[in-house]
């Protein structure tokens, strides 16, 4: 039984003996297809490759490399490239340049396409390169040193940004505000330029290139641009009083500003604005204010055009980021609203804090000197005041008596015993500034932006120095000696009314 058993069962086992060997020579056959093919082609190009017109099939690397480097050096005085633009010409030679001949990753990279992971796709690749062809392009930049540079320059001929509308700010005109006119750029296609290159230096011929380019529009248009603008605040000041030199320093300092267009958070001062004091800059001699007194100086008058121009900017609702206070105060605003500038120590300093451009008109006439900010509008119903408040009167310390030992005040006083008033004393003041938000005329908000100081000042008397002679006597003086103030309730009346504060 079991012999029998024994013998019924090799059929089976000689059915799987000849799947096996099915099997093995399949595989021995795809390995012998596989390797063998992969061993005799895979460093080599396929049959119909070329590269810049040459022929490099069944090359290695190595071999392709040198056929390509021979070719361009026989071919490099014959190459001319003609480039165009309109009625403007350029010439590129090949003689003119210095060769490169990199042509390693063009021949990598075809081996790698060639050589794909399935058999059957890679077999696949070559007959259609065998039947098709394939002649790939080497890059210029890569056959020739210098070709690059020498494009950018012509590209950089060739381009014109566009010119973009922009907002007209005349104020010295009727119409303020135009819009000048938007013109179309051009840039070189510079993608489309260099494939055409690569052909032209690549096939080693005469070429023609027009320049390929596009039209760049400008980024923004502008039309309805005039509607947005419109007068944000304005503020005066009266100098009809003033002499004509000081009323000169005012329009000439006003000037520097008129027209000006200050763009988002661009920063401004007023002394680099107008530039220095001085009579060659156009500035004549008027008062000016000089440690609590007023003495003549060039340029007197300038902190009278700073401060109505501080006074538009915070109407305006602009951020002021220095301002400093007088000495003295300001007959022309209230207290805690003057704008003192002086070279090298006092500035007025102000920052766009708006999405859009301020425009500023700034002017004098015969009786008051006017500034003008306009911009995107204020809120609707929005109206921007000031508010002056004196916080208290600064007593003065009466008169001081000075001897004048130089004879500087000769033509006034000799003698002891006579007596020259310079100056008078004067209270000081504390006060503060504010500004108020108000909304269709209901007030909704105020906010202090100022707390100043204003010194008070001694009354000076002069008096002489010399020594009577033996008989003389002096007439008498009609210089009175002021005592030191005393603060009272009328006293502070008197000063809201001199700054016309409620």
């Amino acid at each position: 039984m079991k012999v029998k058993e024994k013998a019924k069962s090799n059929p089976s086992s000689i059915i799987w003996l000849i799947v096996v060997c099915f099997i093995a020579v399949g595989l021995l056959l795809f390995c012998q297809f596989y390797f063998g093919d992969s061993g005799l082609n895979a460093s080599r190009f396929a049959q119909n490759t070329k590269v810049n017109g040459v022929d490099v099939s069944g090359l290695n690397i190595s071999e392709a490399e040198a056929k390509l480097s021979k070719d361009l050096i026989d071919n490099k005085e014959s190459i001319v490239v003609t480039l165009k633009n309109g009625d403007k010409t350029w010439q590129l030679n090949g003689s003119d340049f210095e060769i490169v001949g990199n042509f390693s990753p063009v021949l990598e990279n075809l081996l790698r396409n060639k050589n794909a992971d399935n058999i059957f796709e890679r077999k696949k690749i070559e007959n259609e390169i065998k039947n098709n062809g394939l002649n790939v392009i080497v890059p210029y930049q890569d056959l020739y040193g210098g070709v690059d540079e020498k494009i950018d320059s012509i590209v950089s001929e060739i381009n014109r940004e566009p010119v973009e509308a922009k907002i007209v700010f005349n104020p010295q005109d009727k119409q303020m505000f135009s819009i000048s006119q938007s013109e179309n750029g051009v840039m070189v296609d510079r993608i489309a330029l260099d494939e055409a290159l690569n052909e032209a230096f690549g096939n080693g011929d005469n070429y023609v290139i027009n320049i390929p380019f596009v039209e760049v529009s400008p980024k923004e248009a502008l039309e309805n641009a005039l509607d947005k603008i419109t007068m944000r605040s304005s503020f005066s000041t009266d100098y009809s009083k003033s002499t004509e030199n000081r009323k000169s320093n005012i329009k000439k300092a006003l000037s520097s500003f008129n027209g000006m267009i200050v763009e988002p958070d661009q920063e401004v001062s007023f002394n680099a604005t107008t530039g220095p004091r001085t009579a060659e800059n156009g500035y004549k001699d008027a008062k000016i204010i000089f440690n609590g007194s007023y003495v003549s100086g060039k340029g007197g008058g300038v902190c009278q055009a700073s401060t109505t121009l501080y006074n538009a900017l915070i109407r305006a609702d602009i951020d002021v980021l220095k301002v400093c206070h007088h000495t003295l105060p300001a007959s022309y605003v209230p207290l805690s609203f003057d704008a003192m500038v002086s070279e090298g120590y006092a500035d007025l300093v102000f920052k766009n804090n708006l999405d859009m451009p301020i425009y500023i008109k700034a002017y004098g006439d015969e009786k008051n000197a006017i500034v003008e900010i306009y911009g995107q509008p204020l809120d609707d119903g929005l109206e921007i005041k000031t508010r002056s408040e004196l916080v208290k009167v600064i007593p003065h310390g009466g008169d001081k008596i000075i001897t004048d030992n130089s004879g500087e005040y000769s033509n006034k006083v000799i003698y002891k015993g006579e007596y020259y008033r310079l100056k008078y004393p004067q209270e000081g003041y504390e006060s503060r500034g504010y500004l108020q938000y108000f909304k269709n005329g209901v007030l909704v908000e105020e906010k202090e932006i100022r707390h100043d100081s204003y010194p008070a000042q001694n009354g000076i008397i002069v008096e002489g120095s010399g020594t009577l002679e033996e008989g003389m006597t002096l007439p008498a003086s009609n210089v009175k000696y002021l005592s030191p103030q005393k603060v009272t309730k009328e006293t502070t009346e008197n000063a809201k009314r001199r700054f016309n504060i409620i």
